[in-house]
């Protein structure tokens, strides 16, 4: 049973952001052929909130998130965002993937400032809210680099920065930090949690990772193996333990090992079936 502190902090986002119903996805339409990827999807996205999804390999996590994106159409079911269906991505759903999608021929601020220029804002708005967001993520003196200059973790930054200047109502990431080192896993979960702090945005993350899950989330939804269904929901608080406490990482108690092993135990359950 959840604790009285995780449920009223879970109880804190009310307003729905993504509605998704009944969504079913299936890929190719020979009946021989067909995969279904997505199963009777039911699930709520609520503003201000971090959704972490977890889940065995195949069940059709990415899937899900591309069809928030626009990217894929549902066979059937539906995906809202504010009460108006989705057809196509655009600058509202900004999304960040494992590998960074930069312009290797442009500059760090020049891929930053690529969505508000598309935008046609003004040039003053455009400088103040590329080099508000270089700041946002550590990287103020790199303006002027190319991205091929960049570590791994510095390009992921920028990607990141490129998102947030469109000022998105949701950030979808795909894995962004697991082709990363553990220290600069680390530094990019402090990051990503000020940021989603700071600026109040909202976060649908998909990773393997259950230590990233729990310290990170807001709320966390568990996948089946495909075709992916979702088989359990847990609110955790965490993440505002570590805010809180000006800390780095979670302060690990036997609740967080209880969840963590928990979850653990359903995504084996998957896997063995």
């Amino acid at each position: 049973m959840l604790s009285q502190d995780r449920q009223n902090y879970a109880n804190k986002f009310e307003k729905n952001l993504i509605e998704i119903k009944n969504l079913n996805l299936q890929y190719g339409s020979d009946n021989r052929s067909s995969i279904l990827a997505l199963q009777d999807i039911n699930l709520n996205l609520k503003e201000g909130e971090f959704l972490c999804v977890l889940g065995p390999s195949g069940c059709g996590k990415s899937s899900l998130l591309k069809v928030i994106a626009g990217y894929l159409k549902p066979s059937s079911g539906s995906c809202l965002m504010q009460g108006e269906m989705i057809k196509k991505p655009d600058w509202h759903r900004g999304v960040v993937f494992q590998s960074p999608t930069l312009y290797p021929w442009l500059t760090v601020k020049e891929n930053v400032s690529f969505g508000p220029k598309m935008r046609n804002l003004a040039k003053n708005k455009i400088e103040e809210i590329s080099s508000y967001f270089l700041d946002e993520v550590k990287l103020s003196g790199f303006g002027d680099r190319h991205t091929f200059e960049l570590s791994g973790g510095m390009k992921q930054r920028v990607a990141l920065a490129r998102v947030l200047a469109n000022y998105p109502q949701v950030i979808l990431m795909d894995e962004p930090f697991g082709a990363l080192d553990a220290l600069t896993r680390d530094n990019m979960q402090g990051l990503i949690r000020e940021i989603w702090q700071e600026n109040d945005t909202t976060i649908f993350f998909i990773t393997h990772d259950v230590d990233e899950a729990l310290s990170l989330a807001t709320r966390i939804i568990v996948m089946s193996k495909r075709p992916g269904e979702i088989v359990k929901e847990f609110k955790v608080n965490f993440t505002s333990q570590i805010l809180a406490g000006n800390k780095k990482t979670v302060i690990y108690q036997d609740e967080y090992f209880k969840l963590k092993n928990e979850i653990l135990e359903i995504i084996n359950s998957q896997i063995e079936k």
